[in-house]
């Protein structure tokens, strides 16, 4: 039995990784911003698994907040134990075209998406360092492997993540640490439904080549993955071809996108 920790655990995808840890056998630890969601989120653990012997805590705080994350993650780990796997699920997205988005709403997706999983990740990296074993996944996106028009910031974060999980994953091996990133395609959350209505156009020309998954789908790869001890984690074959050949492939996809924004921009031109 392992204690398991999620950042952004109330809902969506972090909601399905909770569920199906405690599935597993794990104790499970919450943190979220919203309180009325965390306790909805542990309520549903504790009805479902609560009398299988499986223990459940949940922590408020913003991961962007370095300290309240950390003091969280120290209460989640009084309460059940030494964090034996983080997940740091934790997101946000505002989509709008560069030039429209705000520098707050820029800045607050690098602070959630980056420094949220950064923060996390330090709250528990020096004691699985201690204790030589421990696992880390964090959620990246398919917009972390190709720039999306309208995601200026999302992707400049997802990038980040990606960047971030693979140096710390050579960092980390020496001591015992396996380090995941899972590279979710679009899923049905409560998030992609308050986001969709934001998205320009262009975007919406060129979005979905991934499919949409069912959050719980995600999961159950997603812990495949990291059971496994794989480092990059892609959901579906698109996010898998685009994870292993996108580099190779984008002097052809860039032409490819190019022509589906010109195309979406005069459609746009002609309404009234």
């Amino acid at each position: 039995m392992a204690h398991v920790i999620i950042t952004g655990g109330s809902s969506g995808i972090g909601a399905a990784l909770a569920e199906a840890s405690a599935a597993k056998g794990d104790d499970v630890s919450l943190i979220a911003r919203s309180e009325t969601a965390l306790q909805t989120g542990l309520g549903d653990l504790e009805r479902r698994f609560g009398k299988s012997g499986r223990r459940f805590h949940a922590e408020m705080a913003d991961t962007g907040d370095g300290p309240a994350v950390a003091n969280a993650i120290a209460a989640c780990e009084t309460a059940l134990g030494p964090c034996d796997t983080l997940i740091t699920s934790a997101g946000i997205v505002i989509p709008g075209r560069f030039e429209e988005l705000s520098a707050e709403a820029f800045e607050s997706q690098l602070r959630t998406n980056l420094f949220g999983t950064v923060n996390a990740v330090r709250a528990v990296y020096a004691g699985m360092r201690e204790r030589r074993r421990g696992k880390i996944l964090m959620l990246g996106s398919g917009a972390g492997l190709i720039g999306v028009y309208g995601y200026t910031a999302y992707c400049a974060s997802k990038y980040a993540v990606a960047g971030f999980a693979e140096a710390l994953r050579a960092e980390a091996r020496p001591h015992g640490i396996t380090v995941s990133i899972c590279f979710p395609p679009d899923t049905e959350t409560p998030q992609l439904a308050a986001e969709r209505p934001l998205r320009p156009a262009e975007a919406h020309a060129t979005i979905g080549a991934g499919g949409l998954w069912p959050a719980p789908a995600v999961a159950r790869v997603a812990l495949a993955g990291l059971d496994r001890g794989r480092f990059a984690i892609y959901p579906g074959m698109q996010m898998k071809m685009l994870g292993l050949f996108g580099s190779v492939a984008m002097p052809l996809l860039r032409p490819w996108f190019d022509r589906k924004i010109a195309v979406a921009r005069r459609i746009q031109s002609r309404k009234p």
